[in-house]
């Protein structure tokens, strides 16, 4: 699977945990940055992965900053792409299974490496149900069902 990821200088250790995890399953990995601790601003790095989920450059994104927020308020600016926030490992399988959703977002300063990597696995692994969850995801995009 082609994957995308970004972090801001809070977020970057677990990236970096989370690019070695993911190149080790033998994921391909497209990293969107930062390259290290030095402050930088967390929208440059979301835009990079939403746009590259968007135009179908990567299958799923992962970005992390540190509380998530930010970073996925970002990603979440873009058309289709749906970033979801969890700290737990069933929050990220059920935002795909329900949400359908194509980007995860970490709290850095907030899990642990493991617990972020259970959350990068839970979410990988999960697949959207459709069903009854496809109409509530076709109505989170503005515009005539608002």
């Amino acid at each position: 699977m082609k994957l995308s990821l970004g972090s801001d200088h809070a977020g970057y250790p677990l990236k970096e945990a989370v690019k070695a995890h993911l190149t080790q399953l033998g994921h391909e990995v497209h990293d969107c940055g930062a390259y290290s601790l030095d402050s930088v601003d967390y929208p440059d790095f979301g835009h990079a992965v939403a746009s590259d989920v968007q135009t179908g450059a990567s299958e799923l994104g992962i970005v992390v900053c540190g509380s998530g927020n930010g970073i996925n308020m970002s990603v979440n600016k873009h058309d289709g792409v749906r970033g979801a926030l969890c700290w737990l490992p069933e929050l990220a399988s059920l935002a795909r299974q329900h949400n359908d959703a194509n980007v995860l977002s970490l709290p850095g300063r907030f899990i642990s490496e493991a617990i972020g990597l259970e959350c990068v696995d839970a979410f990988l692994i999960a697949e959207f149900e459709g069903g009854r969850h496809a109409g509530r995801v076709a109505k989170i995009s503005c515009g005539d069902n608002v």
